[in-house]
């Protein structure tokens, strides 16, 4: 079964395109969470980062670039997110990698909740780095 972002670069599924290039494609999100919110894909199917080509992935950040820095010049656009959920735990719910355009406005009242961000002794912070680093 091919996966409806896959479908959607085809032109087999319906779509609100706003950008497309070579590598990728952005189109309004079906279920906004706010006025303007859209996704940009990358044209060739990567389940998630481990999958990503490199060069799909930069250009997917490019064209966010592109279209976060055209929606800031609205009046009505005072910030925007990008989000990129990676895997079911994140949030994930497509699988195919996309990163989210979110425009916010000030007072829209969305935000991060969860967990309350802590800051943790330099030692703590070092030790994770080692962590990563060893990863890499």
């Amino acid at each position: 079964m091919i996966c409806i972002f896959c479908a959607i670069v085809a032109r087999d599924a319906e779509s609100s395109i706003v950008y497309e290039d070579d590598a990728v494609l952005a189109f309004m999100d079906i279920r906004p969470i706010t006025r303007g919110h859209l996704l940009v894909i990358p044209k060739r199917h990567a389940e998630g980062l481990a999958e990503l080509d490199p060069a799909d992935g930069g250009a997917m950040y490019r064209a966010a670039r592109t279209i976060g820095a055209a929606l800031r010049t609205t009046s009505d656009v005072d910030g925007i997110n990008l989000l990129q959920a990676d895997g079911a735990d994140a949030g994930q719910e497509v699988f195919h990698a996309h990163l989210h355009v979110i425009p916010r406005r000030r007072g829209d009242g969305i935000g991060l909740s969860g967990a309350s961000p802590t800051m943790p002794p330099r030692a703590v912070l070092d030790d994770a780095a080692a962590a990563v680093r060893a990863l890499l």
